[in-house]
């Protein structure tokens, strides 16, 4: 996971966020049952008391609040649960992201 989260900041994407949730869970389930999803579930928790954005690295989420959105959550929390289940990280391979991700 945290391979998926440094390759994330340094590619520095907009939209990229739920390719890495769900790559950064699909290496963690490849190393075993004891990558169970906690980390990537505390980190939703944690991002949305502290208000961060979800596709913006300024606090404030696509409506210009400083709350993350349920829906923005949600697809989080999907991404998630797809590379936890094995799914395919490139299914949410946002395009303009360089091959070496």
């Amino acid at each position: 996971m945290w391979r998926a989260h440094s390759d994330m900041k340094e590619a520095d994407l907009k939209g990229s966020e739920d390719y890495y949730q769900a790559r950064g869970n699909h290496d963690a389930a490849q190393r075993g049952p004891g990558a169970n999803g906690w980390l990537s579930d505390a980190r939703e928790k944690v991002q949305g008391k502290r208000g961060r954005g979800r596709r913006d690295h300024d606090n404030t989420n696509q409506d210009g609040a400083g709350r993350r959105g349920n829906k923005d959550s949600a697809a989080d929390q999907e991404a998630n649960r797809w590379g936890r289940n094995g799914g395919d990280p490139n299914v949410y391979r946002p395009k303009g992201l360089p091959s070496k991700y």
